[in-house]
């Protein structure tokens, strides 16, 4: 969840003939960050000066946080902190405007009465019980001193199951992949045990009820939690220890093809989003699109993206984690740049901290170096990449035929590759592919690919 540590907010009053409204008072809101919904409370007085704001958060225990500045123009309000903007216009009784942070753009309305969280709506989200078994159970990777927890769903009836391990994305996740209000692994591991097919989702090291250290770890420590995982499955007298494969969403998608290319024990994987090109160029095709939904102009992407690839250039021509302090250092040396790129709100050195501390981690610079290709080339079980077309996160064209193309070049003939229109990296029908969108929208996954991994799973 992403804290309100500081506060923007945007009065709005709406001129009505000769005059213009009181804007002053209390004001509340609910903000939809990431699928958590948080209530905010604005004071707004004024003074001589012009207008003073304070902001409470009484879902995070906050209150009285200052608004540095507030400005209001007798029909539009601005408020802004930090790297937050609240832009807001008066309509009789209410405000309503846009919160912006970073990429996103989140509407936000302000009313004079107290705001009510209503429940998330996720109508694809199993309630028990279930015409199944779920297990809770728990296996180790004795090597890196970890206990992984998970739950393991199999047919009420039957045996020698043919199994799939679900591998999530990239962020410390839990068993059911959850963001913003979403538990995709939740849904389709409930979609393919009605089908038959036993499943086994775990959370994250060193989250949710798995110890380790999560911070400290790349995507290959992830990829021996998931060998660990297909160890654990083979004692299981329900599953057909020849028929066990993998499903992997975005990072997830990288770990499949690395535990396959090393191991005979892989019947099969599914790429989710997965990708196929170096994570450096990834990273700068990510923030391009990302950048363009949240109607960031040409000329500002490209300077960002310019930025960007400098400092992935220190990291890939070194062998070694390059500290915090170099990388400091260097955009040090970049701040004429920088000052052109960084928010309103923001400082130049508050943009270096941030950036800093986004590319610092040995998480970042492991995925930044690492290149999927050896590791599909490798690959020789079945294999299904699939993807969205609006996927801003994980494009599919570039990474599905980098994908197609490792997959060929080493002889592997068993391949499904599937691009679907008009999903999102979450795979939810969408209309721009933002990740802005991903909590406003009711599904969580969409159906037709629930199928197609169902049948394709089967037939295996």
């Amino acid at each position: 969840m992403i804290k309100l540590v500081t506060i923007f907010f945007a009065f709005i009053l709406s001129g009505s003939f000769l005059h213009a409204q009181d804007v002053t008072g209390e004001w509340n809101g609910v903000l939809n960050v990431y699928g958590t919904n948080l209530r905010i409370v604005f004071h707004i007085n004024k003074t001589d000066d012009g207008y003073v704001s304070t902001m409470d958060s009484p879902d995070q225990g906050a209150t009285g946080i200052p608004v540095a500045t507030t400005t209001f123009d007798g029909l539009k309000l601005s408020l802004a902190v930090a790297n937050i903007v609240y832009e807001g216009e008066f309509k009789t009784d209410s405000i309503a405007g846009t919160f912006k942070q970073g990429g996103l753009n989140i509407p936000l309305t302000l009313k004079r009465t107290p705001a009510e969280i209503k429940p998330l709506v996720r109508p694809q989200e199993p309630i028990p019980p279930y015409p199944y078994i779920s297990e809770e159970v728990t296996f180790d990777n004795e090597a890196a001193g970890v206990t992984l927890a998970g739950t393991l769903t199999m047919p009420a009836t039957g045996k020698n199951f043919t199994a799939v391990i679900l591998i999530t994305g990239s962020g410390a996740q839990d068993r059911n992949e959850e963001i913003m209000g979403h538990k995709p692994f939740l849904v389709i591991a409930d979609y393919l045990t009605r089908r038959g097919i036993a499943v086994l989702r775990y959370d994250d090291r060193g989250f949710a009820q798995s110890t380790g250290d999560f911070a400290s770890a790349t995507t290959a420590d992830f990829a021996t939690d998931v060998e660990c995982a297909i160890r654990y499955l083979k004692t299981r007298k329900e599953i057909n220890r020849r028929k066990i494969g993998l499903m992997g969403h975005s990072e997830g998608g990288i770990i499949a093809p690395m535990v396959a290319a090393r191991s005979k024990d892989v019947a099969f994987i599914v790429m989710l989003a997965g990708t196929g090109i170096r994570g450096a160029e990834l990273m700068l095709k990510q923030a391009e699109l990302v950048h363009r939904t949240s109607g960031m102009s040409e000329d500002m992407i490209e300077k960002t993206i310019a930025v960007n690839a400098k400092v992935f250039d220190i990291i890939l021509n070194s062998q070694e984690t390059v500290s915090s302090q170099a990388i400091t250092d260097f955009l040090t040396e970049l701040k004429p740049e920088i000052a052109e790129i960084t928010p309103p709100g923001m400082t130049v050195n508050d943009y270096i901290r941030l950036f800093t501390s986004q590319v610092s981690g040995v998480w970042m610079q492991f995925l930044l170096r690492y290149d999927p290709s050896p590791a599909l080339e490798k690959v020789k079980c079945p294999v299904l990449a699939v993807n969205g077309d609006k996927d801003v996160q994980v494009p599919a064209k570039e990474n599905l035929t980098a994908i197609s193309a490792a997959l060929k070049k080493g002889g592997n003939k068993k391949v499904t590759v599937i691009e679907y229109p008009g999903l999102n990296h979450l795979f939810q029908e969408c209309d721009t592919g933002s990740p802005a969108e991903y909590a406003i929208i009711e599904q969580t996954f969409a159906p037709n690919v629930l199928k197609d991994l169902a049948e394709w799973i089967i037939k295996r």
